[in-house]
């Protein structure tokens, strides 16, 4: 079983077009179920023309879905009890920094360790008195919950995972430093709303293009330390435009709807989308 699982912050572009049909056509090949989930987390920046126009393209495209969608935003308690989990560990720490308090001490410390998102966080509030981060808390001071990674790595120790074009690979997730979990007004991070919903959705093959695959480090480090199950993991090639420029939701005249819009049937915007 695999899985699409777009952001619904734009309408879907040729690079979309090609994720989902890499994840259908590993389906086809496996005999398996085909998922569609939406991270809509970001409450800020998803919409619901956006959903609707998902739908639309993928059904235009020809790909059908065995279960109904997933949405993240209807399964808050759902990462709410992982983190609760992960702070019995004792593996999350209360992070009071702002962007500007943390860019501030990188400039100081001059040459700062960079991580695959930029540079790491440097650490400051994990080296705070836990009574500090526990009278800030109770002040109701906004925070950012963080995953003590070089904590967290240790409980379960050294952790492999299986990529069908890598094969096996070491987990190294202090590559991310203290990657953000949760914060106020998102209750949960990327990193830790897909690997829940994957082990809930029981997915058993996670497709998705190679840009992702740093992040699969992190993704089995979390699936140690919550129980969780691990699948196989495929990272696709990214499509491309002719100066081998990676598809945006910037570039509008390439979208699923504008190419509808002009008369392309689906058969075409398939081939454009590297399948026929």
């Amino acid at each position: 079983m695999t899985r699409f699982a777009p952001s619904p912050t734009g309408y879907l572009h040729l690079g979309h077009a090609h994720a989902a049909l890499v994840a259908h056509a590993e389906v086809r090949r496996s005999g398996g179920r085909f998922l569609l989930r939406l991270e809509d987390i970001d409450r800020a920046r998803c919409r619901p023309e956006f959903e609707a126009a998902i739908v639309e393209d993928l059904a235009w495209l020809g790909l059908a879905w065995s279960e109904p969608v997933r949405r993240q935003s209807d399964h808050l308690v759902d990462y709410a009890q992982a983190l609760a989990a992960l702070e019995g560990l004792g593996v999350l720490y209360p992070c009071f920094c702002t962007r500007a308090d943390i860019q501030a001490e990188i400039a100081a410390a001059g040459q700062a360790p960079h991580g695959p998102d930029g540079p790491l966080y440097p650490g400051t509030c994990r080296r705070r008195p836990a009574e500090e981060r526990a009278r800030l808390r109770a002040e109701g001071v906004a925070h950012a919950l963080r995953l003590d990674v070089a904590k967290a790595a240790a409980l379960p120790g050294p952790l492999t995972w299986h990529d069908r074009g890598r094969g096996v690979v070491r987990a190294e997730p202090a590559a991310f430093g203290d990657v953000v979990l949760a914060r106020k007004d998102t209750p949960t991070s990327y990193h830790l709303a897909v690997t829940v919903d994957d082990h809930l959705q029981g997915v058993t093959l996670v497709t998705r293009g190679e840009d992702l695959f740093a992040a699969t480090h992190v993704h089995r480090l979390l699936q140690a330390l919550l129980g969780l199950d691990t699948p196989d993991y495929h990272h696709h090639r990214l499509l491309v435009d002719e100066n081998g420029r990676r598809f945006a939701k910037r570039d509008k005249a390439l979208t699923l709807r504008a190419l509808r819009e002009a008369g392309r049937s689906p058969a075409e915007a398939r081939a454009m989308a590297g399948f026929v």
